[in-house]
């Protein structure tokens, strides 16, 4: 499946696919707010937004210092990280810039790639130069120029795969339990009491692959992933 739409915000593409699943349209028309952390700077349109308030197509989801949880038409759920700009399209929600954490069947799109999935707990994050970072924490993509001119590459569980501003691979990498602890630790996991779809999975996913870590279920306790494999070591530091 590809994408691509004459504009500048779309000026790239990349096709993203869940490896050994059929490609789903997951729709992003509409996002509901679930919960909003550190203040109230959680805009629709500009305009602040409350708990239950719904944006739908083609309006703008943007954070100041504050985070928040969004569901999405389909049943997955965001959670946008402080300092982030989302917008909703018909079949995928737009990454401008900042950080977003997926759970569940949700597909997603930068200005240089799309992401489409089923089932999986990813994060992505594009930074001011317009360079993104994908983290796959559970499931596999598989990630395909659109120009043709690269090859498909398969994201497994546990890497991250950088891209420059245009979409050209500029690594992919392992992430190591540290990495994952830093993440579970940061502001996409810690001090939300919402659920996520998704993170009976991850657990399991955790539990047999990167045993010793602590996933926060709700603020103020902890559930500790029993050690019964070794993890493997990695230089890579995410984020």
């Amino acid at each position: 499946m590809s994408f691509c739409r004459q504009t500048i915000a779309f000026s790239a593409c990349l096709t993203v696919s869940l490896v050994g699943a059929a490609p789903v349209v997951a729709n992003s028309e509409k996002a509901t707010i679930e919960e909003i952390l550190d203040g109230d700077e959680l805009f629709i349109d500009d305009q602040k937004a409350k708990v239950e308030e719904t944006a739908q197509s083609p309006q703008v989801i943007s954070t100041g210092v504050s985070r928040g949880q969004i569901a999405f038409s389909g049943g997955a759920v965001g959670r946008i990280n402080r300092q982030s700009l989302v917008k909703l399209g018909s079949s995928c929600f737009l990454l401008n810039k900042g950080q977003i954490l997926i759970s569940g069947r949700q597909d997603g799109c930068t200005a240089s790639s799309r992401l489409s999935v089923r089932g999986t707990n990813y994060v992505l994050k594009v930074s001011d130069d317009g360079s993104t970072d994908l983290a796959v924490l559970e499931g596999s993509v598989e990630v395909t120029d659109n120009s043709g001119k690269q090859e498909a590459v398969t994201v497994e569980a546990g890497q991250r795969l950088r891209l420059s501003p245009t979409g050209v691979v500029i690594g992919l990498l392992q992430l190591a339990a540290g990495d994952y602890q830093r993440i579970l630790d940061g502001p996409l996991f810690i001090g939300y009491t919402a659920p996520l779809p998704g993170l009976a999975n991850l657990r399991r996913y955790l539990n047999l692959n990167v045993p010793g870590l602590r996933i926060p279920s709700v603020p103020g306790s902890q559930i500790r992933i029993t050690p019964n494999l070794p993890s493997v070591p990695s230089p890579v530091r995410f984020f």
